[in-house]
């Protein structure tokens, strides 16, 4: 009896993979009907699975658009996996360099539901300790790391995010307080390439970050650089060097380098 009972759970199980997959592939939200046809499933059963997953947080149901995407607990899996991942040990002797080099703060973060949450820190002797420890979590509509993968998401997947006002805690006066306002913030942002924030998580402090993408170009983490304020105007080039090493993380990540043929 037992054994039925776990092989009629198996089909089960292995279609809701499939489903997340599918989702994790596409470039934002779908319908059920595009669910039911590229997984090749009644859609009464597709709608079932999708209950499912939407009462567990794995998917997300976008009524105004009758669409569908990830939720909060895909992005929590994933985070998960980074944990486990050789990227903190790929990203570790490059920050290290950064901070030596620069006399910076450098980390990596990733995205832990609607927080950036920072596996690696890398700061020269004699600096002064910032609240971003490894294993840290903060909100990411204020980090730099944080803005710097949420810009790269599809917009329906951030507002999922922020479901309400309520959403945008502040640490301090600044920061985005609003789904209009980090929306305006993350197309800025996107559009020059590097993110920053400026005392929004210590006062006095400013960071800047980019983006690390996987073989689907979704972001996956951020390498980030933090300063004094009274060197802000090195942000610039502080946010090369940070676009270079996640560039490199990203071709080590994804493997595009073997793929095109590059060193």
């Amino acid at each position: 009896m037992a054994a039925a009972q776990e092989g009629s759970r198996v089909p089960a199980a292995t279609r809701a993979v499939r489903l997340l997959r599918f989702l994790a592939s596409q470039g934002g939200p779908v319908s059920a009907g595009t669910l039911a046809c590229a997984l090749d499933l009644p859609r009464s059963s597709v709608y079932q699975l999708l209950e499912a997953l939407a009462a567990e947080g794995f998917v997300v149901h976008l009524s105004e658009e009758q669409r569908w995407g990830l939720g909060v607990a895909a992005f929590e899996v994933g985070s998960a996996y980074l944990r486990h991942d050789p990227l903190e040990r790929l990203a570790r002797p490059a920050l290290a360099r950064l901070a030596d080099e620069l006399r910076v703060t450098a980390h990596l973060g990733v995205l832990h539901g609607a927080d950036t949450l920072y596996l690696v820190k890398e700061q020269p002797r004699n600096l002064p300790s910032l609240v971003t420890g490894v294993g840290v979590r903060l909100p990411a509509h204020l980090t730099a790391s944080g803005r710097a993968m949420l810009a790269r998401l599809p917009r329906a997947q951030v507002r999922a995010l922020y479901p309400s006002r309520e959403s945008f805690v502040r640490r301090t006066d600044h920061g985005p307080a609003s789904a209009q306002e980090l929306r305006t913030l993350l197309d800025e942002e996107r559009r020059r390439g590097w993110s920053s924030e400026h005392g929004q998580v210590t006062p006095g402090y400013v960071s800047v970050a980019a983006p690390v993408f996987d073989h689907a170009t979704h972001p996956v983490a951020a390498v980030s650089i933090t300063v004094p304020d009274w060197r802000s105007d090195q942000c610039a080039h502080l946010a090369g060097r940070a676009r270079h090493v996640a560039a490199r993380l990203t071709e080590r990540v994804s493997g595009r380098h073997r793929r095109t043929g590059q060193p």
